[in-house]
């Protein structure tokens, strides 16, 4: 295969022809678009290009990008750029090439955002985000109090069926993700306790943490992975398949048929999981006090019910209750945004875990203020 040569010649004053030789491939050696540049900088300046592909015996994108390049150089001189001795291939996909507009910032400026302007589009995009997720959550709202009033559309079936994988479903990976935790901290707390004699406040230790805070915290990070992201699929996967636009077609509103069931039945199982969870930790805690410290199951379970208070497990409910509105607003509203492909499905299942336990995070450091504010 002949090499890839570049001929300039000037069969008129005003004419320069571009010789195009050899195979025009990516894989070969191709003559900068430069010397084109520098030909017609020189005198005198040539008002028409024509191009000689006699010689050419092979040609890929490389000489499509070659020649998209002179023509924006001619574009940008004035000069005509006569196409006529090019393959009629190549002229045919010139022309698709130039029949549609370049978007605008489609191609990379190549340069980072200064530290400011990062910072502030971060805030911006933060801002625009808590206005959405606002906006959500007053929907959701308003079609709850439509439910209320009775006007909402959505099938008992469906919010039964999602009480049940919202609930009974979870309760294996509560119970196993609970009982490690009530076994963690009652080990931890035992080692320290041991050295000053106190292995009986081991029961203080768990049931104060448990029921106040983790109890909550954990079942709604579990919920979080596990319901939320499967909420965003369903819905995500709704999006794709235009099943949410077919509802919008029929009249029916997707918010109350597809979110508003969703949600309740999230809200009314977690709490009863919360308490469930509470039950499991203390319960894993008991395992470490009776068998490493040596306490009996009375004397834990007393010092435990001397330890925790009604206020400490209406606390952990109450928040669990908020937690559940959490994740269920996250893992709807990350499926209601989903876009139209494959790919868009799992990413909109990560966001509302993301979403979820970054919410619940926060809200726990916000209670734990309040509470404290007013002495809870």
């Amino acid at each position: 295969m002949a090499s890839t040569q570049l001929t300039l010649s000037r069969p008129t004053p005003d004419t320069l022809r571009i010789g195009l030789t050899g195979a025009w491939v990516m894989s070969g050696g191709l003559p900068a678009v430069e010397s084109v540049r520098q030909a017609l900088e020189a005198p005198p300046p040539p008002s028409r290009i024509a191009f000689d592909a006699q010689q050419l015996s092979g040609w890929d994108s490389a000489l499509l990008t070659f020649l998209t390049k002179v023509g924006e150089i001619c574009v940008q001189r004035g000069i005509t750029a006569d196409r006529s001795g090019l393959p009629a291939g190549v002229r045919r996909l010139l022309e698709l090439a130039e029949a549609v507009p370049e978007r605008k910032g489609a191609r990379s400026e190549g340069t980072r955002p200064g530290w400011l302007a990062r910072v502030g589009n971060g805030a911006v995009a933060a801002v625009e985000e808590a206005n959405t997720f606002l906006a959500f959550l007053g929907q959701t709202t308003l079609a709850f109090a439509a439910l209320l009033r009775g006007r909402a559309r959505l099938r008992l079936a469906d919010l039964l069926l999602y009480m049940q994988e919202a609930g009974a479903a979870a309760l294996p990976i509560v119970t196993l993700i609970s009982f490690l935790v009530g076994v963690i901290m009652a080990f931890v707390g035992a080692v320290q306790l041991q050295k000053f004699g106190a292995a009986i406040y081991v029961a203080d230790l768990v049931g104060i943490a448990v029921v106040r805070e983790m109890g909550a915290m954990m079942t709604g990070i579990v919920m979080a992975g596990r319901t939320g992201a499967a909420f965003a699929a369903q819905l995500g996967t709704m999006k794709v398949t235009q099943e949410v636009d077919a509802l919008t077609t029929m009249g029916i509103a997707p918010l109350e048929f597809l979110v508003l069931p969703r949600a309740l039945a999230l809200c009314l199982m977690m709490p009863l999981l919360c308490l469930y969870s509470d039950l499991v930790g203390i319960i894993g805690g008991s395992a470490i006090a009776t068998g490493m410290l040596g306490l009996s199951l009375p004397v834990y379970f007393n010092q435990l019910f001397q330890a925790v208070t009604i206020t400490d497990l209406l606390g952990g409910v109450f928040k669990a209750s908020v937690y559940g509105v959490l994740i269920a607003i996250a893992g709807c509203l990350r499926g209601m945004q989903c876009g139209s492909s494959a790919s868009a499905v799992g990413d909109a299942a990560t966001s509302a875990v993301v979403t979820g336990i970054v919410l619940i995070i926060s809200a726990c450091g916000t209670f734990a203020v309040v509470f404290y504010v007013l002495g809870i």
